[in-house]
């Protein structure tokens, strides 16, 4: 497959890229400086430079003619402030999203954040967060034209990946490693069935294989 990933210098886009390109995988990477080349380079992806909070939705879209599959990774991060979680955590994931629609690519998946709500409350920075991926992951849900799947991992820890997670419609919050994410989003792309289904994820006990096909239904 050729899969193209927004957020391509994101942690746990890295790690995603590497896991995909050793399945043989052609694997492209949407950065925002080219000084992170060098590091999807060395993970096995092309780099394909491209600002996702100034890009037109045809610009988004010529880079995902082709491609069999598009995974939303980006975020603003910590410390971007409150305007950038609606130019990133929300703008980006809506207009990566109608590209995809645009150049005809159906398979879809976003990482999302567990909690995720569009009503959620407050003005702390994380409530702003929290609204603008839920608001995000609306928006791709309301898309006939795709097969997304929307993963909600809980709190994200930089352990190594033990390859056993919890994998459900609700899981309740918990930890779960990058690499785990990362080795979760990889197998969704490899299981359509799993089109049309909002996940959490924490650290389990279940084989990562074993709890893609348990929620695809096999």
């Amino acid at each position: 497959m050729r899969i193209v990933i927004a957020g391509g210098h994101g942690q746990i886009a890295l790690r995603l890229e590497r896991l995909l390109a050793a399945r043989g995988n052609e694997v492209a990477g949407i950065i925002r400086k080219a000084e992170q080349g060098d590091d999807l380079r060395e993970a096995g992806a092309e780099p394909v430079l491209l600002d996702l909070e100034s890009a037109s939705v045809e610009e988004v879209a010529a880079h995902l003619q082709g491609a069999d599959a598009a995974v939303f990774a980006a975020g603003a991060g910590p410390g971007s402030g409150l305007a950038r979680k609606d130019t990133v955590d929300k703008g980006a994931a809506v207009l990566f999203a109608n590209a995809a629609v645009r150049a005809g690519v159906r398979r879809h998946v976003v990482v999302s954040s567990m909690g995720a709500d569009a009503n959620h409350r407050g003005d702390d920075v994380f409530d702003v967060y929290q609204r603008a991926k839920g608001e995000a992951d609306d928006h791709v849900r309301g898309l006939d034209a795709l097969d997304w799947t929307i993963l909600r991992p809980g709190a994200l820890t930089n352990d190594a990946g033990t390859g056993l997670v919890r994998l459900e419609a609700r899981t309740g919050r918990g930890p779960v490693t990058r690499d785990d994410v990362a080795a979760v989003v990889a197998e969704l792309l490899e299981t359509p069935a799993t089109a049309g289904l909002t996940l959490e994820l924490v650290g389990g006990s279940t084989p990562v294989s074993v709890a893609v096909k348990a929620v695809a239904g096999n």
